[in-house]
């Protein structure tokens, strides 16, 4: 990682994030598979197993009970839904790890936002995250931190289905502050994990930075 900022370690790399731009109309919401969601969603009334594994109107009638005494009811998980997507898996992380790696502090959070806004699942959470920590990471600003870098390779997985390992080359600098200076680019490699959403486009649903 270039920086670990508010607790949160980013990297940094090339274009703007453009939502939509790769065939689904910027502000459109796509609808997320189900195995691509955050949390698995619980049980509901169809589905639900009694003690015995089994279902059907005596599993749903122990919920129930079970209800009563606990005075909590299960629901179901809201369908997380993203604001557009790309038309393949390569340039779903190209633009992620461009946008990831390019920031200053005065746009980290936001990028970061953008980011939650077109991923699904951990990748969601970590951006979310992450833009809420440098929000408020005042050292971060009073510094004028700032990641510059380019994604120099992606590459599929052998051992892992719809992932890629990203390269990327980054700079880290500071306008207020000599914490950087002198510090040479650093080569950082991450597993990006993609998924198929409604409509054919493909997101990021996993993002994990490995050096």
């Amino acid at each position: 990682m270039a920086a670990a900022v508010g607790g949160v370690s980013l990297c940094a790399a090339g274009c703007a994030l453009t939502p939509g731009g790769s065939g689904s109309p910027a502000g459109s919401s796509v609808p997320v598979p189900s195995h691509a969601r955050a949390s698995s969603r619980p049980p509901t009334r169809s589905q639900s197993t009694g003690p015995s594994g089994g279902t059907g109107p005596a599993a749903t009638s122990a919920l129930v009970a079970q209800a009563n005494r606990t005075h909590e009811y299960p629901t179901t998980t809201p369908p997380q839904r993203v604001i557009g997507g790309w038309r393949n898996p390569v340039q779903a992380v190209q633009v992620f790890a461009a946008t990831y790696i390019n920031w200053t502090a005065s746009t980290v959070s936001a990028r970061l936002q953008a980011l939650a806004e077109v991923s699904v699942g951990q990748a969601r959470s970590a951006m979310s995250l992450a833009a809420a920590e440098t929000a408020k990471d005042y050292e971060l600003r009073r510094g004028g931190v700032a990641n510059t870098g380019t994604v120099e390779a992606i590459a599929p997985l052998r051992s892992g289905s719809d992932q890629y390992v990203v390269v990327t080359r980054e700079s880290t600098t500071a306008t207020n502050s000599s914490a950087y200076r002198g510090l040479a680019p650093a080569w950082h490699v991450t597993l990006a994990t993609v998924t198929r959403v409604t409509g054919g486009l493909w997101v990021l649903s996993d993002w994990q930075p490995e050096t």
